[in-house]
């Protein structure tokens, strides 16, 4: 049985918020935001560069929501789909920032690797310089995966889930956004 488009049996604590919002209110979809922002935050943190993009990311994400709430069929927890439209609105900004930066300087990794106050090799800083400068390169897919992969530290079945793609296809892509992002930074061609 449904009500307005969500089956009453959604599986989710917040099911009567999510279907206040699809009924229309605006009370309802305040505190949906107030729930949930956290996590589409912490999302989006891995994508953007500032805070203000921070910022953007998580507004697009929650306009999106509210958009296309009557879409929601309550099939999963609406943390779920929420998480979705999240990494699909990251997915589509780092699409439009390679589109922005064709002209990427290679000025960070032509910069010295050792660090010379110490010594002792790269400094944490240049090194994270290094690895974002590496990562702008890769094209949005080949990002997009490293991110879940590596630093959100999801398995191939939640990538999956969250992007769309196929598990076989998740695979191919975050083996080579790797042997790209080697290169960058100039690892091992070979592999």
């Amino acid at each position: 049985m449904y009500a307005l488009g969500v089956p009453m049996a959604v599986p989710d604590e917040g099911a009567d918020l999510v279907r206040s919002a699809i009924g229309g209110d605006d009370e309802a979809f305040a505190e949906l935001v107030r729930r949930h922002k956290g996590t589409v935050l912490r999302i989006a943190a891995r994508f953007a560069r500032n805070h203000a993009e921070l910022e953007d990311l998580g507004q697009e994400t929650f306009l999106r929501v509210y958009r296309d709430l009557r879409s929601f069929r309550g099939d999963a927890p609406f943390g779920h789909w929420l998480s979705r439209i999240t990494v699909r609105v990251c997915y589509d900004a780092l699409r439009k920032r390679r589109r922005e930066e064709k002209d990427v300087s290679l000025e960070v990794l032509a910069a010295p690797v050792a660090d010379p106050s110490t010594g002792n090799g790269p400094s944490a800083q240049l090194a994270r310089m290094i690895l974002d400068q590496a990562m702008s390169r890769l094209k949005p897919e080949d990002r997009l995966v490293i991110t879940l992969f590596e630093l959100e530290d999801r398995s191939v079945r939640e990538v999956a889930e969250l992007t769309g793609w196929s598990e076989t296809r998740v695979k191919v892509r975050a083996f080579r956004a790797r042997q790209a992002l080697k290169r960058y930074i100039g690892g091992d061609d070979e592999r």
